[in-house]
């Protein structure tokens, strides 16, 4: 199953990226897409901050959190054997992912770098791709563990070779 959630981080890695790509090319001379009226539109804006610009001035705390989510969820998912979870870490990752290359590479520098978002959300939030990941992945996470579903899978979901149990147990 980690297999499957590098895959799926990777998918969302790629996703967010060329998303954020087209939105630089289409987007940088302060155009707005009407998609939805005033619900949604498509905008550019670089944010240094977390959810809704907080913290702005502390880039590099954030680029830290974002590499130990990293790390942490890598060391769960390499223990995931429910396809579930699989799902849920898988989209995390990747959105952590993504947020920390947007930290270390992006202007204005390394561990400072600016994420770029383009999804307006009603002038509420202006959110990307990596986002719409982060957002799922915990929601599944959070009902996977309110429904008190384990990381490794039960008898029901099929299990990868090493954790079939040898006819000796």
């Amino acid at each position: 199953m980690f297999r499957a959630v590098v895959l799926i981080a990777a998918v969302v890695l790629a996703a967010d990226q060329l998303t954020k790509y087209w939105a630089e090319s289409a987007l940088s001379g302060g155009q707005t897409i009407t998609v939805l009226g005033d619900l949604l539109q498509l905008r550019l804006v670089y944010n240094p901050g977390a959810a809704f610009s907080i913290g702005s001035a502390y880039t590099w705390i954030f680029a830290v959190f974002a590499a130990a989510a990293v790390v942490a969820v890598t060391v769960v998912a390499r223990r995931v054997t429910s396809r579930a979870w699989a799902v849920a870490l898988g989209l995390v990752l990747g959105g952590a992912a993504t947020h920390l290359l947007d930290r270390l590479f992006r202007e204005p520098g390394f561990a400072r770098g600016h994420v770029v978002d383009f999804i307006d959300y009603a002038g509420f939030f202006v959110g990307n791709v990596a986002d719409i990941a982060l957002v799922v992945g915990v929601g599944i996470v959070m009902l996977l563990n309110v429904r008190d579903i384990p990381l490794r899978a039960t008898a029901g979901e099929t299990r990868t070779d090493e954790q079939v149990p040898s006819s000796g147990s």
